[in-house]
């Protein structure tokens, strides 16, 4: 696999029973295939000798490099924070779910992994921020309770109320 920051070949290497592509002879990149960052993200997740030279890779993350392509599929990838960091931003595929991560990306993940008590309360800070979704909640609200109000009216001329007893 080429690195799409730095077209250096990744080296396959393994986490602990996870096999992860590194950059290692270029920008110390890390690139997850589908479902695999969610099993090294938190602190106790992975082990040996390439996971630790990993976490140990400085973090550098140029933001004026512009937008990567997936290695695999080829297509532009997305720049999102991570959704159980606080503010890391990671590169990920929308197509084959695989991520990007920059050198150093991993362990400020690891370092900074929320609970699920914190993903909560972070996504409901965020969701305080959207504009107008507190009136799209009560319109919602609203427009269950008319539904309920028109089901309840109109169960008498429905044919089933008299054959089942409903």
């Amino acid at each position: 696999m080429i690195c799409p920051v730095c077209s250096t070949d990744m080296i396959e290497e393994d986490f602990g029973g996870l096999s992860v592509d590194v950059c290692k002879n270029g920008c110390k990149g890390l690139w997850f295939d589908w479902f695999e960052l969610t099993k090294l993200d938190e602190q106790n997740e992975g082990l040996g000798n390439a996971l630790q030279q990993a976490l140990a890779y400085d973090r550098t993350n140029d933001q004026d490099r512009g937008q990567i392509n997936c290695p695999k599929c080829k297509l532009p990838m997305h720049v999102h924070a991570y959704e159980s960091a606080k503010a890391i931003n990671v590169d990920e595929c929308y197509q084959c779910g695989g991520f990007f991560l920059d050198s150093g990306e991993l362990k400020a993940i690891r370092e900074s992994f929320m609970s699920e008590a914190e993903r909560e309360a972070y996504a409901n800070s965020l969701l305080k921020n959207i504009p107008g979704l507190a009136d799209a909640k009560e319109n919602l609200e609203k427009e269950k309770e008319r539904t309920a109000a028109i089901r309840n009216l109109t169960k008498f001329i429905r044919v089933s109320y008299y054959t089942t007893g409903k």
